[in-house]
C-alpha cells in the first residue's frame, strides 16, 4: 500500500513506532560505548576518534531522482526503505543522511524524515531543531558577520571595502524579507552603515565547509580560507586575515560530530548537515558518509534533488574530495513524476494516461545517461502509488528493459523494508559488477570548459552565456589562480535548462551564468544561473499553517 491508500500520516507512524534504545542501536552498529554521546534515549553523537580502525570500507548506494515535481518523488524514503530491506536480507547497512533544514520543514515540505514505514526517527525531533547543528552554523556564520563589522568599527587595520563584503549573516527559516537590509544605522555608536544580506544557513559557506571537512584541523583550515569580501585595493580579505578561525571551530566542535538514529525498523542511520542541492553541494557530511563506511558493509546515501544537481556534485565534489565512489545509483522516479513532464497537471494525475507517460520518460531517460556519464549504472526504483495504473506502470518497466535499465517497483512507505526487497536485490547485484566511476571532468581544466561539460553533458544543453558580471568574476578568479576548483552549479530543480517552467527534457537552450562566487573554504565555484536565491521565500499557505502542539507536548501537523 502507499501513501494515498493510508489514513494514517507519517507523524501517526512515527508516533506508534517502538524505538529502541540509542545504546542498542550504537551496539548494532557496532560503536563501542565509549564513543556514544547521548542526547536523550534515541539520539546519540558518535566521537569518531574513538571508533575502531576498519579492515575495509563499505560500499556507497547513491540515491538520486528524476527532475522534482509538485507531486513529489519520495527520494528520501526510497533510501530509507531500501536499507530497511538490505538489512532484511542480511546485509549489514547504514543510512547517511542531511538534516532537515526548518526553511522547507515550516514552508513546503513539513518534514523531511522519510514517510510512512520508511523513516528515520525520532522524526518530530529531526525536523524541529535536532541536535542543535545547523543553529550552531547560524551562529558560527553571524559570529563571524559580527566580527567584520566590530572590525571596520574599530579602525579597519585590514583596509575592509564595505561595498564589496561578500559575507552575508543567515537565518535557518524562509525570510524573503531578510534577503537586502542596511546594518549600522543609528549614528556612530552603532556601527559602520552598509549595505548587507542574509541567505538561509543552508546556503552558508560554513554549511558547505561543515559537510567537506574530514577533521577538526580540516575544518579550521577550510574555514580560514574562505573570503568574506575584498580591500580598496580589490586584495581579497580571508577569515585568517582576521584571525577568528580558532573561534568558529570552537563554535562548531560539538557540532561537528556525526548524529546516531534509527529507522522504524531499527536500522542505523547518521543524519549529519544539510546544504541544498540548488544553490550548494546538496549532500551530507563527508564525516557522517566515512564513518557510516567504516561501520557498514553497504552504506545508502542520498543527494538533493535530481541526478543533474545533488548526483552530479556528489561525484564531482564529494566523491572527489572524499576519494571514493559510488558503487551504484538508484534513481527514484514516480508514474505521476512522469506524468507531470509529460503534460499533465497535478489536479489529473490520478486519471490514467500512458501517453502521458510516454511523453514525459524523456525526462527519467536523460537521467539515466547522466549518471552513466559517470561510468556507474544505475537501478531505477519505480515508487509506487494506488492510483498508478498496471498500464502505466508496464509501460516504464517495459521502457527500462528495452533500454537495458535495471528497474525494481518499490513500495516502503505502505510496507518499510520489505516493500524495498526487490530494489535490494537489484542494487546488490550491481554492487557485485564492475565499476569505472570518474569524475565528469579535470578540475585543471579552465572554468568555461568545467561549466559547459557539465552543461552539455549533464543538462543536454547547447551551451552557456556569462553576463558582464559573471565575466568580470571569472576574471577576478583567474588573476587569484582559483580556476582550478570544482563547479557548484546553482540551478533550479525542476529543469535541466534555467527555466523552471521547461519540463520534461528541454532541448536547444542555454544556461546563463549570472555570478560566479568563489568559495574557498568549501573549495569550489558557486555559479547563480536564472533568478536562484539564496534565501527562499515562504509559500501563499506555509506548512507551518497546519501545525500546533497538543496539551501533552506532542507536535500536531508535522506530516
Amino acid at each position: 500500500m502507499t501513501k494515498e491508500a493510508k489514513p494514517l500520516t507519517d507523524l501517526a507512524i512515527a508516533n506508534a513506532a517502538v524505538m529502541k534504545p540509542i545504546g542498542v542501536i550504537a551496539q548494532q552498529a557496532g560503536i563501542p560505548e565509549e564513543a556514544v554521546e547521548p542526547y536523550g534515549r534515541y539520539k546519540a553523537k558518535i566521537d569518531v576518534a574513538k571508533l575502531p580502525v576498519a579492515k575495509s570500507n563499505g560500499k556507497v548506494v547513491l540515491v538520486t531522482a528524476t527532475s522534482p515535481t509538485p507531486a513529489g518523488e519520495g527520494k528520501s524514503t526510497v533510501t530509507v526503505g531500501l536499507a530497511d530491506a538490505l538489512a532484511k536480507l542480511g546485509k549489514k547497512s547504514m543510512i547517511a543522511l542531511r538534516e532537515p533544514s526548518l526553511g522547507p520543514v515550516m514552508g513546503v515540505k513539513g518534514g523531511a524524515a522519510g514517510g510512512g514505514y520508511a523513516q528515520v526517527l525520532p522524526m518530530e525531533e529531526i525536523n524541529l531543531h535536532f541536535n542543535g547543528d545547523i543553529h550552531a552554523i547560524t551562529t558560527a556564520n553571524n559570529a563571524l558577520s559580527a566580527m567584520i563589522d566590530n572590525h571596520l568599527h574599530q579602525g579597519n587595520t585590514l583596509q575592509i571595502d564595505p561595498r564589496r563584503i561578500t559575507w552575508k549573516r543567515v537565518l535557518d527559516m524562509n525570510d524573503r524579507a531578510l534577503r537586502h537590509v542596511t546594518i549600522g544605522l543609528g549614528g556612530p555608536g552603532q556601527g559602520i552603515p552598509r549595505e548587507d544580506g542574509f541567505d538561509i544557513t543552508v546556503a552558508s559557506e560554513i554549511m558547505a565547509v561543515f559537510c567537506l571537512a574530514t577533521s577538526l584541523d580540516d575544518l579550521k583550515e577550510r574555514l580560514s580560507q574562505m573570503v568574506i569580501g575584498y580591500t580598496y585595493d580589490k586584495e581579497a580579505v580571508t577569515v585568517r586575515d582576521l584571525g577568528v578561525e580558532g573561534a568558529l571551530t570552537l563554535l562548531l566542535k560539538e557540532a561537528f560530530k556525526p548524529n546516531l538514529v534509527q529507522t522504524i525498523e531499527g536500522t542505523p542511520a547518521l543524519i549529519h548537515g544539510g546544504p541544498f542541492a540548488n544553490i550548494a553541494h546538496g549532500c551530507n557530511s563527508l564525516m557522517a558518509t566515512n564513518t557510516a563506511r567504516q561501520l557498514a558493509d553497504i552504506v545508502v546515501t542520498e543527494a538533493g534533488f535530481g541526478s543533474d544537481l545533488g548526483a552530479e556534485k556528489f561525484m564531482d565534489i564529494k566523491a572527489r574530495k572524499g576519494g571514493f565512489s559510488p558503487d551504484a545509483v538508484v534513481i527514484v522516479t514516480t508514474i505521476r513524476a512522469l506524468k507531470m513532464h509529460g503534460g499533465v497537471a497535478k489536479a489529473e494525475l490520478r486519471t490514467e494516461n500512458v501517453q502521458a507517460v510516454a511523453a514525459g520518460i524523456v525526462n527519467l531517460e536523460k537521467h539515466v545517461e547522466t549518471v552513466r556519464a559517470f561510468g556507474v549504472q544505475p537501478v531505477i526504483a519505480l515508487n509506487q502509488f494506488v492510483a498508478d495504473t498496471k498500464a502505466e506502470l508496464d509501460y516504464v518497466l517495459t521502457w527500462c528493459e528495452k533500454n537495458n535499465v535495471r528497474a525494481a517497483l518499490t513500495d516502503v512507505w505502505g510496507n518499510g523494508g520489505e516493500g524495498g526487497r526487490a530494489l535490494a536485490e537489484q542494487v546488490l547485484e550491481l554492487l557485485d559488477e564492475p565499476n569505472h566511476f570518474a569524475p565528469l571532468y579535470d578540475v585543471e581544466q579552465s572554468v568555461i570548459d568545467k561549466i559547459t561539460t557539465i552543461v552539455q553533458t549533464v543538462y543536454g544543453g547547447n551551451g552557456i552565456v556569462l553576463t558582464d558580471k559573471a565575466k568580470k568574476d571569472l576574471l577576478q578568479i583567474e588573476q587569484n589562480g582559483w580556476d582550478i576548483l570544482p563547479i557548484c552549479m546553482a540551478k533550479t530543480q525542476y529543469s535541466f535548462s534555467d527555466d523552471p517552467k521547461k519540463l520534461g527534457r528541454p532541448k536547444d537552450f542555454t544556461i546563463t551564468i549570472r555570478e560566479i562566487l568563489p568559495k574557498l573554504g568549501a573549495g569550489f565555484l558557486v555559479c547563480l544561473t536564472g533568478d536562484i536565491m539564496t534565501m527562499p521565500g515562504l509559500p501563499k499557505q506555509p506548512a507551518a499553517l497546519q501545525m500546533d502542539v497538543d496539551e501533552k507536548g506532542n507536535a500536531v501537523g508535522l506530516m
